[in-house]
């Protein structure tokens, strides 16, 4: 994620990996000299009366802008909506690995063994969700280091529920060897059920895009909207209409490519979630606690 001065005006010129100009390069350059050979066109060649249809063009697309701009509105809101619900759940991921690693801390003040597996255990599960959402990391990488305290680790299996799984496992045993009564594993329970919650709740918003229907649309709708702008607008603008068209097509596609983007919050793009500082987070602090 870019971190960056929300109140410094000059930085918003520098370009970045992120920067939808840079992407859309191409584009802009194509709607330039489409729209300077419908403009040369018409003003050289065309000689159209005073009420033709396509002088009366920018009408219409003042219409169509509003009805453009609400889509645009309610696409831009609905990506951010599952960006910042993925970020919540892995805040309550943050809070509830320190809560849980706080209590085990006191439960097992005189057991530092136990200590020792659950700081190692306990972060690991934010390490394994972390590659598990990001589809474009394989199993084989995602192991890469060994776990000497993780038994039986299937990589071919789901790797959070195994892990999770662990604790559940260890938490249980601790309670058969008398060292957890029963009311102290209730206490912990809602730690313990908490991960598995947010496990299922990031991967509701990996799996499930925007409909494509509707992304579908906006795109043509931005596409024949823009391609249409230069036969109304070279009439009354002349040749000014190339930067004129290519702008509008900049801002409508920008925000496209950038709900595109922060839809899926998940993945390694620059305005993807800080999943890596946010485990580190995790790792730091519970092996404060239970060290």
């Amino acid at each position: 994620m870019i971190s960056y001065n929300p109140k410094e005006w000059f930085g918003i010129f520098r370009l970045h990996k992120a920067d939808t100009f840079r992407k859309l390069l191409p584009l802009i350059l194509f709607i330039c000299a489409y729209t300077w050979l419908i403009a040369y066109l018409e003003i050289e060649y065309f000689h159209l009366p005073s009420n033709s249809l396509i002088k009366n063009m920018p009408v219409l697309h003042s219409l169509l802008g509003f009805a453009i701009s609400m889509l645009l509105v309610f696409r831009t809101n609905t990506a951010y909506d599952r960006w910042w619900e993925g970020r919540k759940q892995w805040g309550a991921l943050v809070n509830n690995s320190r809560n849980l690693s706080l209590k085990l801390s006191v439960m097992l003040s005189a057991h530092p063994a136990e200590r020792s597996f659950f700081a190692a255990l306990i972060p690991r599960f934010g390490v394994e969700l972390m590659h598990h959402l990001r589809s474009a990391i394989t199993r084989l990488e995602m192991d890469e280091q060994p776990h000497p305290e993780i038994p039986d680790f299937d990589t071919s299996r789901h790797v959070p529920v195994q892990v999770a799984g662990l604790i559940y496992q260890r938490i249980q045993q601790l309670q058969d060897q008398k060292i957890l009564s029963a009311e102290q594993l209730l206490v912990l329970n809602p730690e313990l059920m908490s991960f598995m919650d947010i496990c299922g709740a990031c991967e509701r918003i990996r799996n499930t895009p925007i409909p494509y229907s509707y992304s579908a649309f906006i795109k043509k709708f931005i596409f024949v909207y823009v391609i249409t702008m230069p036969f109304g607008f070279a009439f009354s603008l002349g040749y000014i209409s190339v930067f004129v068209v290519a702008l509008i097509f900049y801002v409508l596609a920008s925000l496209e490519l950038i709900a595109e983007e922060i839809e899926e919050p998940f993945g390694i793009d620059e305005n993807d979630l800080p999943m890596p500082r946010l485990c580190h987070a995790i790792d730091k602090t519970v092996k404060e606690i239970l060290s």
